[in-house]
């Protein structure tokens, strides 16, 4: 990868597991970019002078609502990309569920909880084997090797 000096934005994503071990997946609307029909975690772009743990606070808002009930686990960052030749800042923030309901708002059309064996049969974003190996939740076995930078092999 040949990163660019340059960060061109800052993103914020959460992963949500739940007692089964299973994470939260958000399928994008056909509209989205990137990732159009795609399945990713919520996520969204760090706004000038907010703090990657706002932003994850105010996308999770966003994206699956406020009627829900989680517990804090762990954050990871800022980690350049390696999907997009390193242009992007991302903050990683693991959450585990405790319950509520999930309400999508017009960037998603459906939401699933998916197990690590599972995981290989979704039509993911790219970045998100990468995300789920830095936070180290799956082992990496369970990962697309192709989608991995040769640190997280």
């Amino acid at each position: 990868m040949k990163k660019n000096n340059a960060i061109h934005a800052s993103y914020a994503i959460t992963l949500l597991e739940n007692d089964d071990n299973e994470l939260l997946f958000l399928k994008r609307s056909r509209y989205a970019e990137p990732g159009a029909r795609q399945w990713g975690f919520p996520a969204g772009h760090i706004e000038a002078g907010e703090s990657p743990q706002k932003c994850a606070a105010r996308e999770l808002t966003e994206e699956i609502g406020t009627r829900l009930k989680l517990q804090y686990i762990r954050q990871f960052g800022p980690v350049r990309d390696s999907c997009y030749g390193g242009i992007y800042e991302i903050w990683l923030f693991h959450f585990k569920w405790l319950g509520g309901v999930i309400e999508l708002n017009h960037e998603h059309t459906d939401h699933c909880w998916v197990s690590r064996e599972q995981f290989s049969d979704l039509d993911t974003m790219d970045g998100i084997d990468e995300d789920i190996a830095y936070l180290d939740i799956w082992p990496r076995e369970f990962l697309d090797s192709k989608k991995l930078p040769d640190h997280l092999l």
